[in-house]
């Protein structure tokens, strides 16, 4: 039984037999993570529903370039930042969210699964990202690339909406999030619930210069501001209002291009020159 005989792309759908015959060495894993917290009131709070759709359509790119791809069950609760602010959200410390992809790196290389690429919807899980991929790399060679989905799609919105336009949808609460989910689960946005972008506001008598930041003498300065101090109804910058399903769908295929595209010419080789 060929990996080709099967239409299944999570880990979690595969039978232990389809798994031992599916996940060899050549196999590629994506693991796709992100947050629960505030995406503004409109907006469905886990982010990483956003990055499991993307992850999922990038396995079935890497799968037409003939690459065996699978995906694992979604990081929900991203590491913890400034948005503990966030009613109902749930985070885990960098500690924790280190330790996690360490044990999950751990179960996957000792079947022999090296070819592994993350698949990131949340900027507080850059650190621990950054740590854990460096420590591999360093101690056993293994070369983990991370796409960070909302970091590479705000430049990708420059392309598709103009520099203009994406200045006027793009930021927390606004795009490239409220495109994708647009694009991805319509059913669960409220956009009936939507608000306008927090445009300033003040803690502790300095002007607020956006999430975790604060402005003086015209210099934006990192501060401990929390996000709901800076944006009550989570939304700064862009204004949700421009999103569109179109958007997200000219989006998510950019980052389908890509991800497929590194997969096949550099995750699959495990990053070894030709």
């Amino acid at each position: 039984m060929s990996w080709s005989e099967t239409e299944k792309l999570k880990i979690a759908e595969l039978t232990s037999e389809e798994s031992r015959r599916f996940l060899t060495g050549e196999a590629v894993v994506l693991i796709p993570l992100g947050s629960l917290e505030d995406q503004g009131t409109h907006a469905p709070m886990g982010d990483y529903l956003g990055a499991e759709c993307v992850a999922l359509d990038i396995a079935r790119g890497a799968r037409e370039f003939g690459i065996p791809t699978f995906v694992t069950p979604s990081i929900p609760f991203g590491g913890a930042d400034y948005f503990g602010s966030t009613h109902g959200g749930i985070a885990m410390s960098q500690s924790t969210l280190v330790a996690l992809l360490d044990d999950i790196f751990k179960c996957l290389t000792r079947h022999g699964i090296n070819k592994i690429m993350l698949i990131n919807g949340h900027g507080g899980n850059v650190t621990a990202i950054t740590e854990v991929t460096h420590r591999w790399r360093q101690t056993t060679g293994i070369f983990v690339p991370s796409m960070y989905l909302w970091q590479i799609s705000y430049e990708l919105l420059k392309d598709i909406l103009g520099p203009e336009g994406a200045a006027k949808s793009s930021g927390h609460g606004g795009d490239p999030l409220t495109s994708i989910g647009l694009h991805y689960y319509p059913e669960i946005l409220r956009l009936d619930l939507r608000e306008k972008p927090s445009t300033g506001g003040k803690v502790r008598g300095v002007d607020v210069g956006g999430i975790n930041a604060i402005r003086y003498a015209g210099a934006k300065i990192q501060a401990p501001v929390e996000a709901l101090e800076a944006a009550p109804h989570g939304i700064w910058g862009g204004d949700p209002v421009h999103s569109s399903a179109e958007t997200g769908q000219k989006l998510s295929a950019r980052l389908v291009e890509i991800g497929a595209g590194l997969i096949r010419d550099h995750v699959s080789s495990g990053f070894e020159a030709a």
